[in-house]
């Protein structure tokens, strides 16, 4: 069965409608039914032998798929010791936590790992709650999860109307504006977490004014309100910089980290806040816990991610590589698809391609998927394509980028004759 599972991608198919998600099939049938079976670098392989340029991955892959750096780290964990046994302490997670807290931001020097970004975000509030803020306010269009106390502050009615009653005592404030949050806290000082993102991921790459993040600092220290940044996706060289809050000289209480966390070889998360902060869980250590978290596997692969990132330089590569994807991106779109409204919006190596028709951004994903090359629609906001680039990518990989997004852009604009193709290649 398992040499059939690699090689047959209808039984794959099958094998997903009987036992797992018959709507994954579907989507996969639409896009070709496509199985994925190898990954490098920036590349993944298909059972059918098609090598197809990964400029997606919801922004796991900075480092690449399969990084050698990682995958030394992860190989020599599991030969040795992959899961502990959580009664004794483990070397691999004071390596990876010490690690970690020496490329966060000041004073952020406690840890609590987890598997996904969703825990991680869960571990925030629960912290959160110990620290007496029991309001909840979070930014419209943000995205922080789906998992309960998740979805509750991530705010879009799609994903919340199936499973109300979500947390109670939560609010959504438009992102970017300092002065309707000040209205909440000012209602309820020494009361409120605030949970925000440096730019907004899943809202399609929405970038806000310069000084927004420090701002919400300042109108969250004045009102007793604790800050919790998402860099989830934003974060370990994603927007340019090491976390989106460096650009602005910001330390929170609490940050996020995770996708790119666990080097795209192993699922990781984390929860990283103050001594202030995290100190009211040292008083018991089974108040929060997971069997596997701060596996000594999961563990290995943050130490691997972090080393690639700073032994290739990955952070001011990204920052490089964004600002010479971006201009192209805008110039091909320009070129083919003049007349219709959409918006090219980059930050490092986090880029969106906002359309006016949901329609188009669907449109220009399938015909990219075509092209061979992967990108991502945006979960909360069904017009926008996103880019999410590995940091790796290499001047080959980035001409076959253009080259097949310039064919993609044209397909598009011949599919849609009432808008004017200006050139033809």
């Amino acid at each position: 069965m398992a040499e059939r599972a690699i090689t047959d991608d209808a039984w794959v198919a099958a094998a997903y409608r009987r036992t797992m998600s018959s709507g994954r099939a579907r989507l996969a049938e639409v896009l070709g039914g496509q199985v994925e079976v190898e990954s490098s670098g920036a590349w993944l392989t298909t059972s059918r032998g098609r090598r197809i340029l990964n400029v997606g991955g919801y922004g796991v892959f900075i480092t690449g798929a399969r990084h050698p750096t990682v995958v030394r780290e992860v190989e020599r964990q599991l030969r040795t010791h992959p899961i502990g046994t959580r009664i004794f302490l483990d070397p691999a997670a004071a390596r990876a936590a010490e690690l970690l807290t020496s490329v966060t931001p000041p004073g952020l020097d406690r840890v609590h790992f987890s598997g996904s970004g969703a825990e991680a975000v869960e571990a925030a509030i629960k912290l959160a709650r110990l620290n007496g803020r029991h309001r909840l306010v979070s930014m419209t269009g943000g995205y922080h999860g789906k998992t309960m106390g998740a979805l509750s502050v991530t705010a879009r009615d799609t994903f919340q109307k199936p499973f109300r009653p979500l947390l109670p005592d939560v609010e959504h404030v438009p992102f970017g504006d300092v002065e309707a949050l000040a209205r909440v806290l000012r209602r309820h000082p020494g009361e409120t977490c605030v949970i925000v993102e440096p730019v907004q991921g899943e809202a399609g790459v929405v970038i806000p004014a310069p000084g927004y993040l420090r701002a919400v600092r300042e109108v969250c220290s004045r009102h007793g309100a604790l800050l919790v940044v998402d860099e989830v996706q934003s974060g370990l060289g994603r927007l340019g910089a090491w976390w989106g809050c460096d650009a602005e000289g910001v330390s929170p209480d609490i940050l996020l980290s995770g996708k790119a966390l666990g080097g795209a070889v192993v699922p990781v998360a984390a929860t990283v806040a103050t001594e202030e902060t995290f100190s009211v869980l040292d008083r018991d250590p089974i108040l929060h816990t997971s069997t596997f978290s701060a596996a000594p596997i999961a563990m290995a692969a943050v130490c691997g991610a972090i080393l690639a990132i700073q032994e290739d330089g990955l952070v001011e590569r990204a920052a490089a590589l964004g600002a010479r994807l971006t201009p192209e991106l805008k110039r091909i779109m320009a070129t083919y698809l003049p007349h219709h409204p959409y918006e090219v919006r980059g930050a490092g190596l986090l880029i969106g391609i906002d359309f006016a028709d949901p329609a188009m951004a669907a449109d220009l994903f399938m015909a990219l998927v075509t092209q061979d090359v992967i990108a991502n629609l945006s979960l909360n906001s069904d017009h926008v394509m996103r880019l999410t680039p590995p940091a790796t990518m290499t001047d080959s990989d980035v001409a076959f980028l253009f080259d097949r997004f310039e064919r993609a852009a044209r397909s598009v604009a011949e599919r849609n004759p009432e808008y004017e193709v200006t050139a033809h290649a």
